[in-house]
């Protein structure tokens, strides 16, 4: 009579074949990519880049608060540094850099920066929404100077410039800074006093043909725009600042500030921006 297979000869084999169906299995997972995977999710929108333009009498360290507040918040940010030289020359140099980022685009610019965004804005898809920081939203024909008279208001600016010479100038053309005398009145009132003399030393100069160049037509006609109104503002009026944005159909938020709104209040611009990127 046959002897009967011993029952426990198979316990080892179908603990053999389990192991071998986890490793396939294993394998197989492994070897999907993440994109097969449905999690029935939408993919998250990545977040705008911001691009911070300055004005004149300054330079790009302005945005250093805001900067470092977008940055905890994931946004990539670019401080763009604006050359100065006049105003097509100055949006066209925006353009340009512009031109080199993917994605959409969340433009920001302080002063005379608002009439370049206001230029190198155009044409280009990706810039999804504009901010004026305390800035010149300039209409077609438009020049700086104009702009100064718009709703009645006054800036006392051109009363106290130090004008200098630069090579390769345009006849007719040099560089203007602000009297240190009067930069923190005009400027950064609302600044503490060290910080403001070190401004007025380090200054930028911006060549004054910039005050009588003309605007193209403005990218705010065709694009969604936010407006900062600085209510302290001496370089600036503030009645030009409110005239332009309703102008330019401007979510308008307005600070008790200087024309240095960025430095003085950046939570308060940087939340301003945040809406404009969402």
């Amino acid at each position: 009579m046959p002897t009967p297979p011993a029952r426990g000869r198979r316990r080892p084999m179908r603990i053999a074949l389990a192991l071998a169906g986890a490793a396939v299995l294993t394998a197989v997972s492994v070897a999907l990519p993440a994109a097969a995977v449905d999690t029935g999710r939408p993919a998250p929108t990545p977040k705008p880049t911001v691009v911070l333009v300055h004005g004149a009498f300054a330079d790009s360290s302005g945005w250093n608060d805001v900067i470092e507040r977008l940055q905890k918040r994931g946004y990539p940010v670019l401080a763009a540094s604006n050359p100065l030289r006049g105003l097509a020359a100055d949006a066209e140099y925006v353009k340009s850099i512009l031109a080199t980022i993917e994605g959409p685009i969340v433009l920001v610019g302080h002063s005379y920066g608002g009439a370049v965004i206001t230029n190198a804005a155009t044409g280009n898809p990706n810039v999804v929404s504009l901010v004026y920081v305390a800035a010149y939203a300039l209409d077609a024909g438009e020049r700086l100077i104009d702009a100064n008279e718009l709703g009645g208001g006054h800036s006392s600016l051109g009363e106290h410039l130090v004008i200098r010479p630069y090579p390769g100038a345009p006849e007719g053309d040099a560089d203007g800074y602000i009297d240190p005398a009067f930069f923190r009145e005009l400027f950064a009132a609302d600044l503490p006093k060290k910080q403001v003399a070190v401004m007025a030393a380090s200054q930028r100069p911006a060549a004054l043909q910039a005050l009588f160049t003309p605007s193209g037509e403005p990218a705010w006609k065709e694009i969604p725009s936010w407006f900062v109104v600085a209510s302290q503002d001496h370089t600036i009026p503030p009645e030009a600042e409110r005239a332009m944005a309703v102008r330019a159909g401007s979510t308008t938020v307005e600070i008790d500030s200087s024309h240095v709104v960025m430095m003085s209040h950046p939570g308060e611009v940087v939340d301003v921006i945040l809406d404009a990127a969402e």
